[in-house]
């Protein structure tokens, strides 16, 4: 847990844990009262979150998901070394059948328009980047690096052929406005923190 008060909790998901049903369960048993949920990590992703412990702010939250105004940001051990810097945009779509998301050329039903923004922090055979997401789709970060043909370390499903256990991915960072003040909360796994803190 990295902060609580009457409207919010923010805490380091572990990887493994539901983040839809598991961490809400586990705040309620911390702190009592209601917990919702307004973003999600997928069950093999760790890092920083933000719930809501009211239904006021679970609303407010989620507008400012919608605006664009809650900022998430990642770092990522990739095969591979990426340019220094990129905005990578694609088409999305989500195989429900195999719980599996593909780049595609054209939007048709379905389809969704992904971006992000990352630079590399650290390059090597693996290389530490740092990411900003602008949309939170199923998948997204894994699919945009792997199509590209850097695949996350231990991410199997998208092509990463090594023995690490879970995709190394890691939400490091969730900045938003509230009440008048930015609130930033950060924290890094232990596989980045040798890396000199970016800005």
């Amino acid at each position: 847990m990295l902060y609580h008060d009457r409207e919010l909790a923010v805490v380091i998901k572990p990887v493994g844990m539901d983040a839809e049903h598991d961490v809400p369960a586990a705040i309620i048993a911390e702190l009592g009262g209601e917990c919702y949920p307004v973003h999600r990590l997928d069950l093999n992703v760790g890092g920083v979150m933000v719930y809501a412990r009211t239904k006021s702010a679970a609303a407010a939250l989620s507008r400012l998901i919608q605006e664009g105004a809650l900022v998430k940001e990642y770092v990522a051990m990739v095969h591979g070394q990426p340019p220094e810097e990129g905005d990578l945009q694609d088409l999305l779509w989500k195989d429900k059948t195999k719980n599996k998301v593909f780049v595609v050329k054209r939007m048709r039903g379905g389809v969704k328009k992904a971006r992000l923004t990352y630079r590399l922090l650290a390059a090597g055979e693996l290389s530490l980047v740092h990411i900003r997401l602008y949309t939170g789709r199923s998948h997204q970060i894994r699919v945009q690096f792997a199509s590209r043909g850097y695949p996350l370390a231990g991410d199997h499903k998208y092509g990463a052929r090594d023995e690490v256990t879970a995709p190394m991915l890691f939400s490091c960072r969730i900045t938003f406005p509230w009440k008048g003040k930015e609130q930033v909360f950060s924290a890094l796994p232990d596989w980045a923190k040798d890396v000199p803190a970016f800005a």
